[in-house]
């Protein structure tokens, strides 16, 4: 199974969502589409699951156009989107079996695939779908997703508004259903969740700024950074922004994630610059980036352009 999402490009009237998407997708991976809300990851997956036609851009699945051969598409992809979108007054065991007859197949020939995820919710089996908590909803969408043995598997936004058992419980899952060759597509907003994908793509306001394992996209990061702290954290972040040599001051947490412009931390002078703003208590330790601390170079690194 290949993914190649060639040169996509989606336009709402003014507002530009996506603009010449590409990257490929090899079979049997996780790969994530990491960005904030807005950056066009809704519209990027439901072009690919045949929901949405693009203005300009290819994307075939196994060499087929998402557009000419939809239905053959529509066979071979599971899409679970952002929001709930099963039928709330049907029981969990209704809205199963009804997705496994629209697929042609029935539960009990692909109750293996399911097994380890419907198991969490079979007991609630009777009860409708809308009487079930956020992580049981999830688990029974996801269910339905992969009831027709999909060998593509989208995910939008699946953990969002989830508790963080739920979240972990959920990403657990994903590694298991990688044994049985399913691809898995998969967006989030959650930064620590790409450290869960064998590769992601980093996108902001519809354009792909690094396609690349996660560690791989670590490693690129050159710039020295640190972590600092102060008693009044407000204020702290725009005495940060306000100094000459800052290249960077964005809030993480309690702290503020830092680094200058010329890539090398000064920790001397700077704790030199937040004493002489009356800055208390002033904690700066030098940190490893993660992906956000990415994420945020590329973007200013873009605009730059």
């Amino acid at each position: 199974m290949s993914l190649i999402v060639d040169h996509i490009s989606k336009s709402y009237g003014k507002i530009q969502a996506l603009a010449e998407v590409s990257f490929t997708v090899d079979d049997n991976l996780i790969f994530g589409l990491i960005g904030p809300d807005g950056a066009g990851k809704t519209t990027l997956y439901r072009i690919i699951a045949t929901l949405l036609l693009p203005d300009d851009g290819v994307v075939r699945l196994n060499d087929h156009d998402v557009v000419r051969e939809f239905r053959k598409i529509r066979k071979m992809v599971g899409y679970m989107p952002g929001r709930f979108s099963l039928y709330q007054d049907l029981t969990v065991e209704e809205n199963l079996a009804f997705y496994a007859r629209v697929f042609g197949t029935t539960i009990q020939e692909n109750y293996y695939l399911i097994r380890n995820i419907y198991s969490h919710i079979e007991p609630f089996r009777k009860r409708r779908a809308g009487n079930l908590s956020g992580g049981m909803k999830q688990k029974l969408a996801l269910s339905c997703a992969l009831i027709h043995k999909p060998s593509l598997l989208i995910l939008d936004e699946p953990t969002t508004g989830v508790d963080a058992v739920s979240r972990k419980e959920f990403w657990d899952m994903l590694g298991k259903l990688k044994e049985y060759g399913i691809t898995i597509l998969v967006s989030t907003a959650y930064m620590d969740e790409a450290e869960r994908c064998d590769r992601i793509a980093l996108i902001q306001e519809g354009r792909i700024l690094s396609v690349n394992h996660p560690e791989v996209i670590i490693q690129e990061y050159e710039r020295e950074l640190c972590s600092i702290h102060s008693d009044d954290l407000y204020r702290l972040v725009i005495d940060l922004r306000a100094y000459p040599m800052t290249n960077a001051a964005f809030l993480f947490g309690q702290h503020v994630h830092f680094n200058q412009k010329d890539g090398h931390l000064n920790i001397p002078e700077l704790e030199k610059y937040l004493q002489s703003r009356q800055h208390t208590n002033v904690s700066i330790v030098k940190i490893k980036p993660g992906i956000e601390d990415c994420f945020v170079e590329l973007e200013a690194y873009d605009k730059r352009k």
